[in-house]
């Protein structure tokens, strides 16, 4: 059986993408946060189905809750950054997005003591008119990065991303460990199959045939995503949303909870960093990382 990195992109509900329209940061503090009781289920799950996770951390989050993250390390998961403000990369210039991701780092390593040596961008937002971020991740020596999408979207995606774990040269020559978001070839068209959103539209046979085809015919490792946000179905609804945000925000999170107990008994996870050391056949001897 093929091992899978299993990843939690951890933000709170009202820091999302699709709510931005009506939420803005400067919000953030005024609004109940949901995000430790969420994460704590997920650590749950985890712990009775013996799963590790790598969980990518808002620095936003990690200010506010470093018990939480302390938690999640303490468990024996990889602490991997988010960026700080969950804001769109290509809406941002380069230089506060250095200063953003070094940011949301630093706070990270001075929680757990360790070295943070995964980024994962908001909103997969690394797409062909924001790559000079690689560059940037690897200026602030990250090794592996967890923010392509080799898909078509309105807000992401690298369709020409290669969609397997694999060792991705920058624009301007450096080299950084990809783990790309995970979608399937389908009579010409990449289906997003990574979780997430995707996880909660697809009805859950679907979801099943369409892992069971890519692992079987890949032959690779897959990586799955989730927020806490996606259990709670019990989150305050904000009002005034177009009828696609609101949609890809609540659409069957009555149902998610469930159906990701029942995923990870029907496939093998660990953490991204483990499925790069152990489970993947990429050549990694060169990078620089900790164990």
């Amino acid at each position: 059986m093929i091992t899978n990195a299993m990843t939690i992109d951890v933000e709170d509900y009202f820091q999302v993408s699709a709510l931005a329209e009506k939420i803005s940061p400067e919000d953030w503090d005024r609004i109940p946060s949901r995000v430790e009781r969420n994460t704590e289920d997920l650590l749950e799950i985890f712990s009775e189905h013996d799963v590790k996770a790598t969980f990518f951390v808002l620095g936003w989050i990690a200010e506010r809750y470093p018990d939480l993250i302390k938690k999640i390390d303490a468990e024996g998961h990889e602490i991997a950054s988010h960026g700080y403000s969950h804001q769109l990369i290509y809406n941002q210039t380069p230089d506060i997005f250095r200063e953003e991701t070094r940011k949301s780092k630093e706070i990270l390593e001075a929680i757990t003591g360790k070295k943070v040596e995964g980024y994962r961008a908001a909103s997969y937002s690394i797409t062909p008119k924001s790559s000079w971020a690689l560059d940037i991740l690897c200026e602030l020596d990250f090794l592996y990065d967890s923010s392509l999408f080799p898909v078509k979207h309105d807000r992401y995606g690298m369709p020409d991303a290669n969609p397997h774990p694999h060792i991705l040269k920058t624009p301007n020559g450096n080299e950084i460990i990809e783990f790309s978001l995970t979608s399937i070839d389908f009579i010409g068209y990449r289906i997003p199959i990574a979780g997430g959103g995707y996880f909660r539209l697809f009805p859950y046979w679907l979801t099943k045939v369409l892992w069971d085809s890519f692992l079987k015919k890949e032959a690779v490792p897959a990586t799955f995503y989730l927020h806490p946000w996606e259990i709670d179905p019990g989150q305050p609804s904000v009002e005034g949303l177009s009828f696609l945000s609101k949609f890809r925000h609540y659409n069957n999170l009555s149902l998610c909870r469930n159906r990701f107990e029942r995923f990870v008994k029907e496939f093998a996870f660990t953490t991204m960093k483990e499925v790069l050391f152990e489970h993947s056949d990429l050549d990694i001897s060169r990078f620089r990382m900790s164990r």
